[in-house]
């Protein structure tokens, strides 16, 4: 733990990270037990300090009280740090800036070699932040330490001052002493050496006016003149004599040596040229630039094309540190690339620290930017040397890359990210040359090689060479055995870049034992994870922050993520069998079953899209029939049928939800053992729905119903009363349409369950549309629209998009009605939900027969028969006499009697079979559209008279859809329309 006391009060842990000791009193305290030095202070004397002639009620406790506060602040150590003894309260610690500054401050006066000297002076006073005890400086008792402090401060300001005038420095001595003297304007040994390194930088008239400023400035305000030693340099400098010259010895040689040229590139560069302007632009403003990222991800060669065409006065200097190591190495290859000795260069031997100083006061005066590479393994080496030399050159700038940041102050980070897809595609396709010819099926392949290769350029440049033997699918193909499959393709390069694995390991080697456990831990997560998850096995937040700081971890807060490749490499250590993997499918299993009660009411937005990004991690879960009674309800408001029905097969067969969902996946309906709840009972009846089945729904609804009213369940009744309401559209009754669907839509907006009251609505619009009121019909599906887009019901959405696509059908605004069912189909396929594709598809069918094209609406409608045919493997189906139906009337539509008719008794056949009246009567109307075409009038009005009375019988009303054709067949019958669409 480390003190700071030479500005604001500041507390670091040993790697610089700031820790926060809160509430004033509890500062206030340890800048006192600072104050002391490791001095014991009496309990009664903190006290009043701390409160003065205004104490709390219970002093000595109260104390007690901030001692605990501070000890808890200062974290583990704190105990050992703040000790009470007989005397009082102490605090044991040497690291703090004050003692450090004076110890810097003893071994400049003893140090005979100026410019090492000058050295110790400069890292004394670069650790000033401000006023000593800045916040707590008009307090009584730092007053007095706070003043001794700053009188130290100046004292070695001014010995700095004539150490640096006698090394010749007096340049740029004269341009950084303006502000101190300004600061401190009575102190004439100060004023003294900025005479001095004005009068030798050539500005005389510049240095006599700042004596006369101090003259004028002494005498108003303590009636004093000038002490002699000034007023003689004054006359001196007017003399012009020659001893105020530098000495020859001890000025600073001019360089003569140039850089090498820096390495050409053999390849271009791809996707980086904003980068390259960012980190350029960075240079600009800023003299220390790290640029930042995961191995491979092209730190070096961003950094060197950033530098090309720049031209600092001393030239460009790279210094290639991964092949470096040891104490003092970092130290050692600068001063090798540079070639800087001096006069004052000691003998061989001389500590690392001497060495740097060395190195530092050799670049005063100079500009040149030094490009530092590959520093990560040796991270504290090259920030401590950078920070010591960007505070004693002012004319250095640095560009430094690293898999982590410097921290040092001032510093510019830049992260380089892997390219994006586009990106990576170009990259890929430009490396691998003639090997491949890109064209639609291979440009799917290599997009999914960048996308798997997370776009790191080495990587695609390693996959690229292997295009030619392997081919671009059979390059995808093996990625699974990446680190095989990327090797020993690219010489020329360093060990640590010609393979796939190097790369990594390069980067798993600069990691401790807990950083290596911590990163196994995470790649347990395929799809990334919170930090919350990162605990759950074992990986605190300082872990995971060290691993994002060496860019091993990418941070998209709240997520955090591994690159796929460290993630492969990872996994590759790790037994199947390792504790980790447990502890992780605890988690995930805990938050489905956390997850799954909100997923019904107000919060269900929130929740989806939770479980939404932990997809890939609840996947990679071991197989349990807990978790899949937890995630079954997610499963089918995502509309992922298929996953839930595959899971359920495998780990709860023949129950009722595996039964359900593979009826909503058109996968059949097998037994059912049972019902163990009302919900389980009412799902198996809302497949039943899905399926167009309404008797065999009835039964289940209405126990499922009486089920959820008995236990008080208000979201099992809203959903059981939807589905009646959906059974009553089957079934044509009209008035249940509306009174059980109001209902439901009422409970489900008090319990605050969009998806249910999606439902609720949507039954409420077909009815709407049955009853010609288009207008309500559509503000209903539109309504529907914004909350499953606000859900992230694709699939529901779909399902709206059609509707509304029914609702221009009917209104006739055939090409709205033509691009929603078009959006909607589209929508559907990128889900894999047929069922929706179906209903998009059958729309559009409508809507091209409506639009007199009929080679697609046939080529539509086949392709639904066929689909419909499979979904109902040889037993009665709704679906497949709707579909029969319509091209019965399409086939009528072309003048193909013989045709039309052939399929409509078709359809009739369906429909007695399935004993459904609503298929039986449109089969019949079909038949008489035949009639009518056939000019059989009487027969055609019969067979109209009869479909309407059967419909009427069952109350089941023809839908709006159909109305057309029936009046179209009607008017062609009595001979006032010609055969064709209406």
């Amino acid at each position: 733990m480390r003190f700071g006391v030479l500005g604001p009060l500041s507390v670091w842990t040993a790697d610089g990270r700031p820790v926060r000791v809160p509430e004033v009193k509890v500062r206030a305290l340890l800048a006192d037990l600072l104050v002391h030095e490791g001095r014991p202070v009496p309990a009664d004397r903190l006290a009043y300090d701390l409160w003065g002639d205004d104490p709390p009620g219970n002093p000595t406790n109260t104390l007690q009280t901030k001692v605990s506060q501070l000890r808890r602040a200062l974290g583990e150590e704190g105990r050992k740090l703040v000790v009470y003894q007989a005397a009082g309260y102490v605090l044991h610690s040497d690291q703090v800036d004050a003692i450090t500054f004076a110890a810097l401050l003893d071994s400049a006066r003893a140090e005979e070699d100026p410019r090492a000297k000058a050295a110790l002076l400069s890292d004394a006073l670069a650790l000033w932040r401000g006023p000593a005890y800045a916040d707590f400086r008009d307090e009584d008792f730092v007053r007095a330490a706070a003043a001794l402090l700053e009188e130290r401060r100046l004292t070695a300001l001014e010995e700095w001052a004539e150490v640096r005038l006698a090394l010749g420095e007096h340049s740029l001595l004269a341009d950084e002493l303006g502000a101190a003297v300004a600061e401190q304007p009575l102190r004439e040994r100060l004023r003294a050496a900025y005479m001095r390194a004005l009068y030798r930088s050539g500005r005389q008239s510049e240095a006599l006016t700042t004596y006369t400023e101090f003259r004028e400035l002494l005498d108003e305000e303590l009636g004093l003149a000038p002490g002699p030693e000034l007023a003689e340099l004054q006359q001196a400098i007017l003399r012009q004599a020659p001893g105020l010259l530098p000495a020859e010895a001890h000025a600073v040689r001019p360089r003569a040596n140039r850089p090498p040229p820096l390495p050409a590139s053999l390849t271009g560069l791809v996707g980086r040229d904003g980068d390259v302007a960012e980190v350029r632009a960075l240079l600009r403003d800023s003299r220390l630039v790290t640029v930042t990222g995961p191995g491979g991800v092209g730190k070096t060669r961003l950094a060197l094309a950033s530098v090309a065409g720049l031209s600092p006065p001393e030239g460009v200097w790279l210094v290639e540190l991964a092949g470096t190591a040891g104490s003092g190495a970092v130290a050692e290859a600068v001063a090798d690339v540079l070639g800087m000795r001096d006069e004052h260069t000691t003998a061989e031997g001389a500590g690392t620290a001497d060495l740097a100083r060395r190195l530092a006061n050799s670049l005063r005066g100079r500009e040149l930017l030094l490009i530092l590479d590959n520093c990560e393994h040796l991270i504290e080496q090259v920030a401590d040397l950078v920070a010591l030399l960007l505070r004693t050159a002012p004319g250095l700038r640095v560009l430094a890359t690293s898999q982590e940041s410097l921290a040092v102050v001032g510093e510019a980070l830049y992260p380089v990210a892997p390219l994006p897809l586009p990106d990576a595609v170009r990259l890929f396709v430009e490396r691998a040359g003639r090997g491949l010819t890109l064209s639609p099926e291979t440009a799917t392949w290599v997009e999914t090689i960048c996308a798997r290769l997370d776009g790191l350029p080495l990587a695609l440049e390693l996959a690229a060479a292997r295009v030619r033997a392997l081919g671009v699918r059979g390059v995808a193909e093996r990625l699974d055995d990446r680190f095989r499959l990327l090797t020993g393709t690219a010489r020329g390069l360093p060990t640590r870049q010609q393979t796939l694995r190097a790369v990594i390991d390069w980067s798993w080697e600069q990691l401790t034992h807990a950083q290596r456990t911590a990163l196994c831990a995470l790649a347990t997560h395929p799809g990334g994870c919170t930090a919350e998850a990162a605990e759950a096995v074992g990986v605190d937040v300082d872990l995971l922050d060290q691993l994002v700081n060496r860019s091993m971890v990418v941070a998209d807060p709240p997520r955090y993520r591994l690159l796929e490749s460290i993630s492969a490499y990872c996994l590759d250590s790790l037994a199947d069998d390792d504790p980790v993997f447990t502890l992780r499918d605890d988690y995930y299993l805990a938050l489905a079953e956390r997850a799954a009660p909100y997923l019904r009411g107000p919060r269900q937005r929130e929740w989806l899209r939770r479980l939404d990004d932990e997809t890939l991690n609840l996947r990679a879960v071991a197989g349990s029939a807990r978790l899949a009674e937890a995630l079954a309800w997610y499963w089918y408001i995502r509309g992922r049928h298929g996953e839930g029905h595959r899971y359920l097969a495998a780990v709860s067969p023949g129950t009722a939800t595996e039964a359900a969902f593979a009826m909503l996946t058109g996968a059949g309906r097998g037994e059912i053992a049972g019902f163990p709840d009302a919900r389980a009972r009412w799902f198996v009846a809302h497949a039943h729905l899905h399926l167009g089945d309404a008797a065999a729904a009835a039964p289940l609804l209405g126990e499922a119903l009486a089920e959820f009213r008995a236990a008080g369940d208000r979201w099992g009744e809203a959903a059981a009363l939807a589905g009646l309401a959906k059974q009553a559209v089957f079934l044509g009754d009209l008035a249940a349409v509306e009174r059980h669907g109001e209902e439901s839509l009422r409970i489900f907006t008090e319990l605050g369950d969009q998806w249910g009251r999606l439902q609720a609505a949507d039954t409420l619009a077909y009815l709407a549309e049955i009853n010609g009121d288009h207008g309500r019909a559509a503000r209903l599906h539109r309504e529907g629209l914004r909350v499953a887009e606000e859900l992230h019901l694709w699939t529901d959405m779909s399902y709206r998009l059609s509707s509304l696509g029914r609702i221009a059908l009917l209104t006739g605004d055939l090409a709205e009605s033509r691009e929603l069912h078009e959006r909607a189909r589209r929508l559907a396929a990128e889900q894999s939900h047929r069922f929706a594709e179906e209903f998009a598809r059958v729309g559009l069918g409508l809507t091209a027969r409506r639009a007199s094209d009929f080679d697609t609406a046939e080529r539509l409608f086949g392709e639904s028969l066929e689909w419909n045919r499979s979904l109902a493997a040889g037993k009665p189906y709704y679906g497949v006499t709707l579909i029969l139906a319509e091209l019965g009337f399409l086939a009528e539509q072309r003048g193909d009697a013989g045709r039309a008719g052939a399929l409509h008794l078709e359809g009739l056949a369906a429909a007695r079979e399935l004993g459904d009246p609503r298929a039986i009567a449109l089969a019949e109307e079909g038949l008489a559209g035949v009639a009518a075409l056939e000019g059989r009038s009487d027969e055609a009005l019969r067979l109209l008279e009869k479909a309407g009375a059967r419909r009427e019988s069952v109350g089941a009303p023809l839908p709006a859809a159909e109305r057309g054709d029936v009046d179209r067949i009607r008017a062609l019958a009595r001979g006032r329309a010609p055969a064709g669409p209406r």
